[in-house]
């Protein structure tokens, strides 16, 4: 009920996430520069990172709420929210039908080199959004399904059976610990759980359920993550009377205008023991910010050169 009220303040946009495709999604939550997936891919890469060392091979990671398979696109490939919007305002992708689109997007997808340090499956209300991420090679696999009012079936907990780690960078408030709670007792191992979830909503029924399960929540300190734009005054003045309701400050955050989230960890003791949250996250600010050419290195037969890369 509590989600349910905070929702109130925000903006609607369910009409974006029922398309065959992801135009729509692209043109409205670029218009408002949406760029939750883009800064918070680099932080991804290392949780990531920390948790495939101790495996033998690539960790399965659940995107809940994972739409058109965006967070997954830009782990895996060298692109960016941005890029793709870009590409998907272009007349001539207008232009053509839902069909055609699917098929040009798998052959472009297929194009780029896979860089993903996990395998990708999906869990999302809408069935377009899913059947177009598995269609176009984003998702190993996508789950259709609404777990805060619905049990898993029988072959959706096979296929969630083994998940190393549940990814969320915006469902937090549409869905609960009833749905948590759920993946939770249908996976064999206990998964990390990687959170992005707005200043506005409580984390506290869900810490409590992981806690049950044996599981530490961390919370980084001293950083937020940009999602986006407040659509327009109504939303904004909505939401910074939520966050002051809840006593949350905020002055030069969300007072800004944009939207501002908290990155949490969610992990089994004895891995939150081997390694606090601080120690295997950095973040550097300005990844967001226009600049010209820059050197890196790159891979090549003869090992690491360097190029200049606009």
């Amino acid at each position: 009920m509590e989600f349910s009220r905070i929702n109130q303040a925000k903006a609607v946009f369910d009409d974006i996430y029922v398309q065959d495709d992801p135009r729509s999604y692209f043109s409205i939550l670029g218009d408002l520069d949406y760029m939750i997936t883009d800064v918070a891919e680099p932080v991804i890469r290392q949780i990531l990172s920390a948790k495939a060392s101790s495996a033998e091979t690539k960790p399965v990671v659940l995107d809940v709420g994972c739409s058109y398979g965006i967070n997954a696109a830009v782990h895996r490939f060298p692109l960016t929210f941005g890029g793709l919007r870009h590409r998907y305002a272009r007349r001539e992708i207008k232009a053509v039908s839902p069909e055609e689109l699917t098929r040009l997007d798998r052959n472009f997808y297929a194009s780029w080199p896979d860089l993903g340090l996990a395998r990708f499956i999906g869990l999302d209300v809408s069935a377009p959004a899913v059947r177009y991420a598995t269609r176009v090679g984003l998702l190993d696999q996508g789950i259709v399904a609404d777990l805060e009012s619905q049990s898993l079936s029988a072959e959706d907990a096979r296929i969630i059976r083994p998940v190393d780690v549940i990814l969320s960078t915006g469902c937090i408030g549409y869905v609960t610990e009833k749905t948590f709670g759920k993946l939770l007792d249908a996976t064999e191992k206990k998964p990390w759980i990687i959170s992005f979830v707005l200043r506005m909503f409580p984390y506290d029924a869900l810490e409590k359920t992981f806690a049950q399960r044996g599981m530490v929540t961390e919370k980084l300190g001293g950083v937020t993550f940009v999602q986006r734009r407040f659509r327009d005054a109504e939303e904004f003045e909505n939401s910074l009377a939520t966050l002051a309701a809840a006593q949350i400050d905020s002055t030069g955050l969300e007072s800004e205008g944009l939207f501002h989230a908290d990155l949490i960890l969610s992990r089994p003791e004895e891995d939150a023991r081997a390694a606090s949250l601080e120690d295997i996250v950095t973040v550097s600010s300005g990844r967001g910010r226009p600049i010209a050419p820059r050197y890196v290195h790159v891979e090549s037969d003869d090992g690491l050169r360097v190029t200049l890369e606009p």
